[in-house]
C-alpha cells in the first residue's frame, strides 16, 4: 500500500506546487490536502506564535492522523516552527516542517545561501533554523505574495526574480515558501544559481524517510 501523506496549508497558494513536486517525484503516494488559510491572516495580525495558534495546529495533527489516517504529515506553512514541532510531539507518525528538507539540503552545500521569501513572518522564523555556521542572507520580494493572491503569477515571479538578483554573491538560493517553487525557472535564468525549493526537497525526503 502507497503512504498516504497529510498536506496541511495555511495558504492556497501552497497547494499547486506541493501536487506538481509530488506527481514528478513521488506520484504512487496518496495525498490529502488540509487548508486553513485563516493561520497565515492571524498570525500576521497578532505578530507572533500564540498558544491559540499552537493548539489548531495540534487539532489540524490529530484530525489528519486519527480521523484521515494519515502515515505521515507535512506542513507546507513557512512561519509555524514551534507549533509545527508541538504536533510532531503529540502524533506518532513522522511530521515533516516545510523548510526542514530544503534546510538540510542547503547547508550541505556549505555555500552562503540567499533565502528569499514573499511573507516576512517566514524570514523571521526560517533564519534561527539553519545550523550554526552556514551563511545565509534573508531578503524579502515586496508585493510579490499580493500579486499572486489576486491571479497576477507572472507578476509574482518577476518580483521575485528581480528580489533575488539583489543578493550579495550567494553560492545557491533558497525558496522559503512553497507558493515560491513556481518562480524557480525564472529566478535560476536571471541569477544563474543553483535554486532548493522546499516542495521539492520535501517530497525527497518524505519518500526517503518512508520507503525506508
Amino acid at each position: 500500500m502507497a503512504p498516504r501523506i497529510a498536506l496541511i496549508s495555511a495558504l492556497k497558494l501552497s497547494i499547486a506546487p506541493i501536487a506538481e513536486s509530488f506527481e514528478r517525484l513521488w506520484p504512487e503516494a496518496a495525498r490529502l490536502n488540509l487548508l486553513d488559510d485563516s493561520l497565515s491572516v492571524d498570525r500576521q495580525a497578532d505578530g507572533r506564535l500564540t498558544e491559540a495558534m499552537v493548539q489548531r495546529f495540534i487539532a489540524l495533527g490529530r484530525y489528519a492522523v486519527r480521523l484521515a489516517r494519515a502515515d505521515a504529515i507535512l506542513f507546507t506553512c513557512s512561519a509555524f516552527g514551534e507549533a509545527i514541532e508541538a504536533v510532531a510531539q503529540d502524533v506518532d507518525v513522522p511530521v515533516l516542517k516545510p523548510n526542514e528538507a530544503m534546510i538540510a539540503e542547503a547547508a550541505a552545500l556549505a555555500r552562503p545561501i540567499g533565502l528569499l521569501a514573499t511573507f516576512a513572518p517566514t524570514l523571521e522564523s526560517m533564519l534561527e533554523e539553519f545550523p550554526h555556521g552556514v551563511a545565509v542572507e534573508p531578503r524579502l520580494a515586496p508585493g510579490a505574495l499580493a500579486a499572486a493572491e489576486t491571479g497576477d503569477f507572472e507578476g509574482h515571479d518577476r518580483l521575485a526574480a528581480q528580489a533575488a538578483a539583489g543578493f550579495n554573491a550567494p553560492g545557491a538560493i533558497a525558496l522559503a515558501q512553497f507558493s515560491l517553487a513556481r518562480a524557480a525557472p525564472l529566478i535560476e535564468a536571471t541569477t544563474g544559481l543553483q535554486v532548493l525549493t522546499t516542495p521539492d526537497c520535501a517530497v525527497r525526503a518524505l519518500k526517503a524517510r518512508l520507503s525506508a
